[in-house]
């Protein structure tokens, strides 16, 4: 699994060649705070009984609010065969600050 910052991820979605899935694995009330444009909201807990959903050739990008649960889902993730996936290190808080100050914080 890849670990990429906020700035090296805004960087990285300018100029992929295919758009990674943008996979946020917060809570609704949290994803309803704040998000990044073109996340997909898929919490925690349901995504093993969402897997099917998944393509496990695309790139996924795994968000959370500080990094720590996308880390564990990125390495679920390898768990079942996916074998392209970037952690957001800092989670959505550090989207907030180094890339959208806009963005509300919580």
């Amino acid at each position: 699994m890849r670990e990429f910052s906020a700035t090296e991820l805004h960087h990285y979605l300018q100029s992929a060649p295919r758009p990674p899935l943008l996979l946020d694995v917060r809570e609704p009330w949290e994803y309803d705070k704040a998000r990044i444009d073109g996340s997909t909201l898929v919490p925690m807990r349901s995504v093993p009984s969402r897997l099917d959903e998944l393509d496990p050739e695309r790139e996924i990008v795994v968000i959370c609010h500080h990094g720590v649960r996308s880390r564990m889902i990125g390495r679920f993730l390898e768990n079942q065969g996916f074998t392209n996936i970037i952690n957001l290190s800092g989670g959505v808080a550090a989207w907030a600050h180094d890339v959208d100050r806009q963005m509300p914080t919580y």
